[in-house]
Formats: C-alpha cells, structure tokens, sequence
C-alpha cells in the first residue's frame, strides 16, 4: 500500500498531545480528525443532527460500542466539527460519582463537570463560560454604539444596564428563567461596575458551585428563589442553549460518556432515576421542548441491551430505543436513535496505521519511515490472526501496540522488529494456549501467522 508520507501537517502541540493519549490508551480532546479513518456513514449521520440543531431543532443521540471500539474517539471528533461550526460544547464522563441525577449530588457534579469543559472555538479546551458572557456583554455595547450612544456618553452605562435587562427577560418564561436571567444581569452590571467579587459570585451561582439558597444569597447579596441541583441543572441547560443562539452561536451539544456507569448502579431504584432523566431529555428533544439542544450519549452494548439493569430494562426506553423488525433482519439506519459501531474493516486499521506512521515521523523528524510497508503488513497480519480477531479487535489496541512497536524500537537500538513479532507471536500462542491438548491441537490449526494478504 503506497502513502505519501508529507500529506499530513499538524501543529506540534497537538502532535504531542495526539501520540502521548493515542498510545496510553486514552482519547485525545484535540487532533481527532488527523487520525479519522472510516465511521464516514457515522460522521455524515451526526453532522446532519448538528445542522438539525442549528436550524432550532434538537437530537438525542446514543452511540453504542464494545471498549475500544472508537466511540469515544467518535465523540471529541464531532465535538471538534461543532466548535468549527460555531457550536458552543459540553462534554463529560459518567463515573459513580458523576449521574445524571442522585440523591448525593452526583447530578450536581456531572453538570459542573459540563460547565468546566464549556467550549466554543475560541476556548476549545473547555473553561469558556467567562469568555462567551464577555462576548455577549461587548456585542451590546456595540449595538449601542451603533445607534450612536457612545461609551463616553452619560448615557450609555444606564441603557446598556436597560438593553442587558431587556434581553435577559425573554429567559423568564422558562423553568428557572427567572433566576439565571436575574443572575446573569447582576454578572453583566457587576462587570460594568468593576464589582469583581460580586461578578465572580453570579459565574458560581451559573456553574452550579452554590448547595443552599442562604449560601447563594450571602455571596450574590440578593434573594434567589432556586439554586442548580441534582433536579433541575437540565432546566439550565436548556436556558444555556437558547442563551448561547441569542449571543450568536449555533446551539449548545452535550457529549455525555462513559454511560455504562449507570448500568453499574447497583440500587434499582437509584439507576431508575437516572434512566427516567434519560428519558425525559430523549422526549424533550424528540418533541422539540429544547430548541437549539444536542445530546449524544456513549456507552456500551451491555448499558444499552441488558434487559436486566440496562437501558432495555426500562420499558419507555426499550420501545423506543429497540431496533424494529426490520432493524433486526440485519439492516442498519443512521437515522434511528442509536448508532452501532460496526468493526473497521481490515483495510481501514490498515490505513490507520499507516496514518500513525506519518505522525510518527513527523514528531521525531524523520525523513523515512521506521517500518518499511512489507513490516506493517506483518505486523498487520500478527495482530488480525489472533484468536477472536475477526470480531473483537478493536482500534484501540492496534494503535496501542503499535505505537508501543515504534517507541520501543527507537529507544532500544538493539531490539529488532523481527525478535520483537516472535516474541508477541509467542506471547500470543501461551495466552490462547488451551489446558486440554485436544483443544491445543484446534488452536494451532485456527491460528495462521505471516500469510494473510491484506
């Protein structure tokens, strides 16, 4: 397979970040689509509820995949097409301490993990909440000056407090309106001001740092009526995404990973809860009660299929969730709710490798590449004849394996590609190695190394 090893250029921040995630394991937040290969179906099918949401409708999507298997890759890749298409985005990972509702204040914590990475394009690694109420508050007084009110004008602090004010009560009518368009009145004026003690209490109060009314009163200096919670920090996400379209971006998208955690709540009642949450932003998205709202869950086949404690054990989401009876003859649409991540074929792993290869190079500057084509092949083929391989392999640990291939090789001068794929190949055998020598002798024959044609 012939690549030109030039094609691709990437920043060497993000060159860094990418290989340093990429062979740990771990999904990087930046550089995703310098590794994309195939899921373009996939892709296609997600921008399209992206432009769905910038017209004012809403998506609720469930992207479901074994680990390893790219989901989570999947998710920062759309995450870095919505920053460039003007999204403002949230993302964050479940785990038993971050819900989606718990009596702890595990609902709490996941919506300010969400507040913590608050992104747009000018703020891609998170922590942009400050950034877009600054954006907000300069576009107003640019309006002003147009309508020839300048900022040395008497004037122009009194109606801009007015215009701030007369924005901020289109945001009343919704559930907790109210209060987050009082709260970010106060912030707007404190800035005005120069009150940066009373600024900085309104950004807690929106990121959901307070736990008590009296807490919120004694640090904001007013009455509040409510405070973000377990119960109701959804409601404010809500008024966050209209906020967001009234200031210019295209919509607010939530990335909600690693939901496989809630399968894992073992108290019934508690991962009921949490399902029930599901459910309630699957309709209101579904019947456009959040305008100009994405969210896209992750998590694995075991969270959404166990009729026992997953998603599927929860009647309202099993109708709607399920595949039809055609879905289960064997047929596949991207439009239904759940996305499947099929396995990359041969061909695409292939290619992916070779992309490593490129940004391989370009990190320790070589001119040439430290595998000839003939190596990856057999490395390919090593890791494609495995016992399970045709179903279970997943991205994640070729990119592992191979990465760690190349790290190797360039910090021992000794070790060599030959002695290291005997070596992985023996490895391989003694795992699989049944305890039964009948079993032994069916092994050998289902394992054939070095002569697969990629």
């Amino acid at each position: 397979m012939a690549f030109e090893y030039g094609d691709v250029k990437v920043p060497k921040r993000i060159l860094n970040t990418l290989l340093s995630a990429l062979g740990s394991g771990v999904v990087p937040r930046s550089g995703a689509p310098y590794i994309a290969i195939g899921r373009n179906e996939e892709i296609v099918s997600l921008l399209e509820n992206l432009a769905h949401v910038a017209e004012g409708g809403a998506a609720c999507r469930f992207l479901i995949g074994r680990y390893g298997s790219g989901k989570s890759f999947l998710i920062q890749l759309i995450r870095g097409y919505a920053l460039e298409r003007g999204f403002l985005t949230a993302d964050a990972d479940l785990s038993p301490e971050r819900r989606l509702t718990g009596g702890s204040g595990a609902g709490l914590a996941t919506y300010r993990e969400l507040m913590t990475h608050l992104s747009s394009k000018a703020s891609p690694e998170g922590g942009a909440l400050t950034t877009i109420l600054s954006r907000h508050l300069t576009q107003m007084k640019q309006q002003l000056i147009e309508e020839g009110i300048l900022p040395e004008d008497e004037l122009f602090s009194s109606q801009l407090k007015a215009r701030v004010y007369r924005e901020l009560s289109e945001l009343e009518g919704d559930v907790g309106g109210f209060d987050f368009a009082r709260v970010l009145g106060e912030y707007y004026t404190a800035s005005l001001d120069g009150a940066q003690e009373r600024a900085s209490a309104c950004i807690r109060w929106l990121r959901g740092e307070f736990t008590t009314k009296t807490e919120a009163k004694a640090a904001l200096g007013f009455s509040v009526s409510t405070v973000i919670g377990d119960d109701n920090w959804y409601s404010f996400i809500k008024l966050f995404s209209v906020l967001a379209v009234r200031i210019g971006y295209a919509g607010l998208l939530l990335f909600i990973d690693e939901c496989v955690n809630l399968y894992k709540i073992p108290n019934r009642i508690s991962r009921e809860a949490n399902y029930e949450k599901i459910l309630s932003i699957f309709n209101d998205t579904l019947q456009g009660r959040a305008p100009y709202l994405g969210v896209f869950f992750g998590g694995t086949p075991q969270f959404l299929e166990d009729t026992r404690r997953g998603l599927f054990s929860y009647d309202a989401l099993k109708s709607r969730l399920e595949d039809s009876r055609y879905g289960s003859m064997g047929y596949q649409t991207l439009s239904s709710p759940v996305i499947r991540l099929r396995r990359l074929s041969d061909n695409e792993l292939f290619a992916l490798v070779h992309r490593l290869t490129v940004l391989y190079m370009q990190r320790e500057g070589l001119t040439e590449a430290p595998l000839t084509d003939a190596q990856i092949e057999r490395f390919m083929t090593l890791s494609l004849s495995r016992a399970g391989a045709e179903e279970l392999i997943t991205p994640r640990e070729i990119i592992r394996d191979y990465l760690t291939l190349l790290n190797i090789l360039r910090d021992n001068p000794e070790a060599t590609f030959e002695r290291l794929l005997e070596g992985m190949n023996r490895t391989d055998a003694t795992a699989q190695e049944p305890v039964r020598a009948s079993e032994q002798t069916q092994t050998k024959n289902k394992v054939t190394v070095f002569d697969i044609e990629l």
